[in-house]
């Protein structure tokens, strides 16, 4: 059976153009790609922008560095949010949110950052647009939606031509995570997974980060993925094992469990496959259909690539250089004639 995934490396050194002065704590904190693009945030505050480079059939194609340049106050890039549909990005630094144009990574000079911001969340929905068609008619743009989470509440926005302030829902229990799809916002406090109903701003616990009764006081990273029009996946400890469970934005359960036997450290969702790493590097992909594992990465060896520390989903797609593009195209003689007259055709010619 050939397992649904393979490993290849994109960029070999990220930072090969820094200097050694500069490299000393250097990290990459988060990533995107689209097409033919990568967008990579680290932790000095750099947005660095690669672009995959081809044309020469004797060489393999490669992602090369394009632009680099700074966040304000050089603080570490959080995410990169990518809305191709609108040709902006999202880039979240220092508790607020910058606004970028794609794919030049230009600042959008007519809207002003959001502050005071701890977690923020992009209509699921609104992400999967593609982008407009580069000839045509006039494309009329379609506004994103997001949510802002600060401290004791939450802000809804709509992003266009520019940015506009919707409403604001208190949030008395704040909040450190959130995923919307539609108007359902299910966002995760220190303790527990909440879903939101964003029309009548209804809020209800589901379930508890930890369920270790045992152990109470551990601290349990939250995960929420989505998995369909309005299906989320959360990831809970109970003491032996950490249990995926599927809900509905009505917070009831859909389809089964998945469980891996540590907490993963990262997920992220290619349906229909869910891959999570765990803390010792191991990649585990399971498919969300059956629940069932399906393949096992072993962690990365001594003299490999560096630790496996962050999963990314692509919603809209990249595209990964082959590396054996020169050895599988060769020439090949082709005969080219005119094709024999059909019957009807020498009928005609014959009258």
């Amino acid at each position: 059976m050939i397992p649904p995934y393979q490993i290849q490396e994109l960029i070999t050194s990220v930072f090969s153009d820094s200097p050694e002065s500069v490299l000393q704590g250097l990290q990459i904190r988060c990533g995107q790609a689209l097409g033919t693009e990568l967008y990579i945030g680290c932790s000095n505050g750099e947005l660095m922008r690669f672009a995959l480079q081809g044309g020469d059939a004797s060489k393999a194609e490669s992602y090369t560095i394009l632009s680099r340049q700074s966040v304000p106050n050089d603080k570490a890039v959080e995410d990169i949010v990518l809305l191709p549909s609108i040709s902006r990005a999202l880039v979240f630094s220092d508790n607020q949110i910058y606004f970028y144009t794609l794919p030049s990574l230009d600042v959008v000079q007519l809207i002003k950052p959001i502050r005071h911001v701890v977690a923020f969340a992009v209509d699921q929905h609104h992400l999967i647009r593609p982008a407009p068609p580069a000839s045509g008619p006039p494309h009329r743009l379609e506004p994103v939606d997001f949510c802002v989470i600060k401290r004791s509440s939450l802000a809804m926005f709509s992003i266009g031509q520019r940015l506009i302030y919707q409403k604001e829902i208190p949030l008395p229990q704040g909040g450190i995570l959130a995923c919307r799809v539609g108007s359902s916002l299910c966002i995760a406090d220190k303790s527990y997974y909440n879903m939101i109903n964003l029309d009548t701003a209804e809020m209800f616990p589901i379930l508890p980060l930890n369920q270790d009764y045992n152990n109470p006081e551990l601290p349990v990273e939250p995960f929420i993925v989505p998995t369909g029009e309005d299906d989320f996946l959360v990831v809970s400890w109970t003491g032996s094992n950490s249990m995926g469970i599927f809900l509905t934005g009505s917070g009831d359960p859909v389809r089964g469990t998945l469980a891996w036997a540590q907490h993963p450290t990262s997920i992220s969702l290619d349906l229909p496959h869910v891959t999570a790493i765990l803390p010792d590097g191991t990649l585990e992909i399971h498919n969300i259909d059956s629940q069932s594992l399906v393949q096992v990465i072993p962690p990365p060896s001594d003299d490999g690539p560096v630790d496996r520390t962050c999963l990314v989903s692509s919603r809209l797609g990249y595209i990964v250089p082959s590396n054996q593009r020169s050895t599988k195209m060769h020439k090949v003689p082709v005969n080219l004639g005119r094709s024999p007259a059909s019957k009807s055709e020498l009928e005609i010619s014959e009258k």
